[in-house]
Formats: structure tokens, sequence, C-alpha cells
């Protein structure tokens, strides 16, 4: 839906009132995908929008934008999550729906979502199907395909100590388990 036809449409339904509520929201998803034509047919809503319609834009390439465009928006710049934002709201949906979890699980999500909380809660829900009781940070490792911090220690040991058996050991051990190294 990136065509001329497409806001040609958007441009025929902005003219309404909105049946219910206030305003009438547009969002845009990807916006900067749409075509040179497309941007034109938007401008002309945007230069005398109706005062019922807000539109959103959502990019992650606001270069790729026509600035006729950009100027007549507001520009909001989103952010990551931070481990400890990710942490708190983690930390409330579990409390909220009885999950047990422990501290280190939550931050091993935390990291491994990368600031992403849609990701983070779905590794939350699919650690909590898979639990039969608290949520602990192997299992976490086991639903996310990561190396247990344990097995990570126990490798630098045998590698400080040059120990090479039991590194490889260690390594096939892994790769058994179907973890990618």
């Amino acid at each position: 839906n990136r065509g001329i036809d497409e806001i040609r449409d958007v441009r025929e339904k902005v003219k309404f009132a909105p049946a219910e509520g206030q305003y009438k929201v547009y969002i845009i998803d990807e916006v900067h995908m749409l075509t040179t034509e497309a941007f034109n047919a938007l401008l002309k809503v945007l230069e005398e929008p109706p005062s019922h319609v807000v539109f959103v834009f959502a990019t992650t390439e606001p270069h790729r934008i026509p600035a006729t465009i950009l100027s007549r928006c507001q520009k909001f710049d989103f952010r990551a999550f931070t481990s400890d934002e990710v942490v708190r709201q983690l930390k409330a949906i579990a409390e909220s729906e009885d999950i047990e979890v422990s501290d280190g699980a939550l931050r091993l999500m935390a990291r491994h979502s990368e600031g992403g909380m849609r990701d983070a809660i779905g590794y939350l829900d699919q650690c909590a199907s898979f639990a039969s009781g608290s949520i602990d940070s192997s299992l976490v490792s086991q639903v996310l395909g990561v190396v247990e911090r344990e097995r990570l220690d126990a490798l630098a040991d045998a590698l400080k100590e040059r120990d090479l058996a039991s590194a490889l050991i260690l390594i096939k051990d892994l790769t058994t388990a179907g973890i990618d190294l």
C-alpha cells in the first residue's frame, strides 16, 4: 500500500468526520517506502488537513522522506528501552500474572531484547509456557538458545588453564545441544 492509489483513497476518506471519537488517526508505517507520486498526493492533504484528522508516520529512515513532507510534521525520535526499564516492566508483568521469575532471568531477557519491549515480553511469555515452576536464568538460556553463564565461565577457566581437552568437551556439548557458536 505504498502507491498513489492508496493515498488517493486516504485523501477521500479524510473528508468525513469520525463516526466515534474526536479524531480519525491514520498510521502509515514505513512511510519512507511511499512512491514520489504518493508523497505528492499526501502533500495535498498535509497542506490543509481537516481538524479531525491526525497522521502518524513511522519510519526508520527519515532521511528518505521529502523535505516538503517533513516540514509539515512534528518529529519524535524514539529510542530503545534501557535494560533497567525492560527489567522493571517484565517484573511488573510477572507480578500481575503470578509468574515467578528470578532477577537474573529478567536481566538475561532484557539483555537479549536489545531494548525492544515487545521482544522482551515475548521472551517472558515463551519462558512462562515452558516453566514448570519459577523461571531462572538456565531456563531463559535454553529458550533463547544462548550459552548459560556457568558454561561460559567454565570455558574461560579451561582456556585460562590451557586445558584444551576440557575446552573442546565444553564446545562439543554446546554444539550437541544445538547452540549456535
